[in-house]
C-alpha cells in the first residue's frame, strides 16, 4: 500500500486552507470577551498584538516550512533541528500533545458552531451537543476524499469567509457613528499594568483567532513548488486575516457601543446585522457565520490527520496510521481517529476552557520548541541552501519566545496542565524506547 503523498495543493489553495482554518467561528465568538476586557476602549490592541505575534512567528515557520516540506510540518522540523536523541523526543512530544490537543480543537469549532446556531434555533444542551457532534461527522464526510478535490472546496469555503467579513466590514463602516479608539485619553496609558493585564487575557483569544497560518505546513508533502508557495501562503494569510479582523472590530464597534458589550454576549455580530438591517440580515449574517464555522473545522482537520500519518511513516507512532486511502491516496487511518475522539470531546468539553488548554499545550512542544529548532538548524547547516530567510535573524526568534512565554503565563492554571501533559509524554516515551530496546 502507498506511503507517498502527492503535490497537488496550488498557492491560492494552500493560502485559502490557512485562512479558513484562522477565520472560523473564533473571531465571532471571542470578540466581546476582547472588548469587555479593555475599561479604556482600546481594544483594537488585543487584535494587533495578536497579528504582530503571529507575524514574528510566521518568519520561524516560513523558513522551517520551506526547507522541510514534509507532511506533518512541526513534527518534522522538531526531529530534524534536535539531532537524533533529543529530536525523536521531540517529535514524540508534539504527535503526543498533537493526539491531545487537535482533536480539542476540533471540538473547539464545533462547539462554538453549535453555540452560534442557538441564534437562530432555541436548542437544549444536550440538542447542542448533538449538533456540535454531527457538524465533526459532516466534516469528515467531506474529507474522505483526494487532495485535488478537497482544494477546490477549500477555494469555495474561502470565497464565503471573504464575502461573509467584507459585508460586515462595509455594514459598519457605512453605517456606524461611534468612536473606536485606537490611542489612550485623559488617565489611560500604555504602560499602566492594567493595559497589559487586558492585552494578556485579550491575546489568549485573539491569538487563538490567528492559529492556522501554518496549516500548509501540516501538509508539506502536498504542496506544488513549496519551497516558494509555503511562505508566501502563510505571510498572505496573516496579513490578509489582520486587516480584516482589525477592519471587522471597528466596523462592529462603531455601530454597537463598547461600553454596553458583555463579556459573555455570545452573538455580538448577529445583534450588530440586526441594528443596521433588521432580524432578517442578522439571520442570513448568522447562516454564513455558521458556513465559516464548517470551513475552519474542515481546515483544522485535514491538516492535523497528516501528524500522526507523519510519525507513523518515519517509524515514530503507530504503524498502522502511516496508511493511505487504496484509490484516494490520503491519511485516511489517521483522519478516522482524529475525526472519532473530536466527535467525543465536542460532546463533554466546555468552549472557554478549550481555548486556554489548546494554547497552553502548544506554546512549549510547538511554538517556543520550534524557534530554538530554527536557532539549532542555523548552527548546524548555516543559511546556505535555505529558500527563505527570516528578516532581522535573531529578533524574530527572541521575540517570538518572549512573546509566548507572555502568553503562556497568561493561560494561568492551563499553563501547569500543559506542563503536566509534556511530563506524562517524557514518561511515555521513556517507557517505550525502554520496551524496544529489551
Amino acid at each position: 500500500m502507498s506511503t507517498q503523498l502527492n503535490r497537488r495543493i496550488t498557492l491560492l489553495q494552500a493560502t485559502s486552507i490557512n485562512m479558513i482554518d484562522m477565520v472560523g467561528i473564533g473571531p465571532f465568538v471571542v470578540m466581546p470577551f476582547v472588548v469587555s476586557q479593555f475599561h479604556d476602549g482600546l481594544f483594537l490592541w488585543a487584535w494587533i498584538f495578536g497579528a504582530f505575534t503571529a507575524f514574528v512567528d510566521a518568519m520561524i515557520w516560513s523558513e522551517l516550512g520551506a526547507k522541510y516540506p514534509l507532511a506533518g510540518g512541526t513534527y518534522n522540523f522538531n526531529r530534524i533541528a534536535f539531532g537524533e536523541k533529543n529530536g525523536r523526543l521531540m517529535s514524540f512530544l508534539f504527535v503526543w500533545q498533537t493526539a491531545i490537543q487537535a482533536p480539542l480543537v476540533v471540538a473547539s469549532a464545533a462547539i462554538g458552531f453549535a453555540q452560534y446556531l442557538t441564534y437562530i434555533v432555541d436548542l437544549e444542551v444536550w440538542q447542542q451537543k448533538m449538533v456540535s457532534g454531527g457538524s465533526v461527522l459532516f466534516i469528515f464526510f467531506l474529507l474522505y476524499r483526494r487532495i485535488e478535490a478537497i482544494g477546490k472546496i477549500s477555494v469555495a469555503m474561502w470565497s464565503i469567509v471573504i464575502l461573509t467579513v467584507s459585508w460586515i466590514i462595509f455594514s459598519g463602516l457605512s453605517h456606524g457613528t461611534q468612536e473606536v479608539k485606537l490611542l489612550p485619553e485623559g488617565p489611560s496609558t500604555f504602560f499602566s499594568f492594567a493595559f497589559w493585564a487586558a492585552v494578556g487575557q485579550g491575546s489568549l483569544q485573539t491569538v487563538y483567532s490567528y492559529l492556522g497560518y501554518y496549516n500548509v505546513c501540516h501538509l508539506g508533502g502536498e504542496i506544488k513548488e513549496p519551497g516558494r508557495n509555503i511562505p508566501r501562503s502563510i505571510f498572505i494569510s496573516v496579513l490578509g486575516i489582520a486587516v480584516l479582523y482589525l477592519l471587522m472590530n471597528t466596523s462592529v464597534m462603531r455601530v454597537v457601543d463598547w461600553h454596553s458589550v458583555r463579556e459573555d454576549e455570545k452573538y455580538l455580530v448577529s445583534h450588530f446585522m440586526q441594528l443596521v438591517y433588521g432580524k432578517t440580515a442578522a439571520v442570513v449574517v448568522t447562516i454564513l457565520i455558521l458556513c465559516i464555522a464548517l470551513s475552519s473545522l474542515f481546515a483544522i482537520v485535514l491538516g492535523y490527520s497528516r501528524v500522526p500519518y507523519a510519525a507513523a511513516v518515519d517509524g515514530n507512532f503507530f504503524k498502522i496510521f502511516a496508511k493511505l486511502h487504496p484509490t484516494k491516496n490520503f491519511p485516511y487511518i489517521s483522519l478516522i481517529v482524529l475525526c472519532s475522539i473530536g466527535f467525543v470531546f465536542s460532546l463533554f468539553m466546555k468552549m472557554s476552557d478549550v481555548i486556554k488548554a489548546i494554547l497552553a499545550m502548544r506554546i512549549l512542544v510547538q511554538f517556543i520548541a520550534q524557534a530554538v529548532g530554527v536557532v539549532l538548524l542555523r548552527k548546524k547547516h548555516g543559511t546556505e541552501g535555505l529558500p527563505f530567510k527570516m528578516w532581522l535573524f535573531p529578533v524574530p526568534v527572541i521575540l517570538s519566545i518572549l512573546i509566548w512565554l507572555f502568553l503562556f503565563y497568561s493561560t494561568g492554571k492551563f499553563a501547569l496542565w500543559g506542563m503536566l501533559i509534556a511530563a506524562i509524554g517524557i514518561l511515555v516515551y521513556n517507557i517505550i524506547n525502554r520496551k524496544k530496546r529489551n
